[in-house]
């Protein structure tokens, strides 16, 4: 996990935020009515409709591959290959993010693999003030540990 400064970094989502000595972390919403989870500001619960709502969170840091893919084509630049994962976070968000730290092999089998959300600089892009833009990404709990 990376412990930087906010000052010294800009996020790449809008749902990254900066906690205790620039920690990053995702920050969720919890409809009040019905419990669905949700990155972004809603007006209404996508689930229940409700408009009652919605109490922010910080995400776990922990989940398990619901799914993935290994890409083979992406824009100059973009390494490749690499595995894209839809991840089922312990709290019940769910995220889709980069795993890093694993052999992009056809017969790799990932579902289910336990992961580990971390943070770190993506390489190249700065935001108009300069800074290096934090993005997340997951990797193997066992690495993390």
């Amino acid at each position: 996990m990376v412990h930087l400064s906010p000052q010294l970094w800009s996020p790449a989502t809008r749902f990254i935020r900066s906690g205790a000595a620039g920690r990053p972390f995702i920050e969720a919403r919890r409809c009040d009515t019905c419990g669905a989870n949700y990155l972004e500001e809603r007006i209404a619960c996508g689930r229940c409709g409700s408009i009652g709502g919605f109490t922010t969170f910080t995400a776990a840091g922990r989940g398990a591959i619901y799914s993935y893919t290994i890409v083979h084509r992406s824009y100059p630049g973009i390494v490749v290959p690499f595995i894209s994962a839809i991840v089922d976070l312990d709290d019940g968000l769910v995220l889709k993010g980069n795993l890093l730290r694993v052999a992009s092999a056809p017969s790799a089998s990932i579902s289910g693999m336990r992961v580990q959300l971390i943070f770190a600089e993506t390489t190249g892009v700065k935001s108009p003030e300069g800074l290096p833009y934090l993005a997340y990404f997951f990797e193997p709990v066992e690495i993390a540990a």
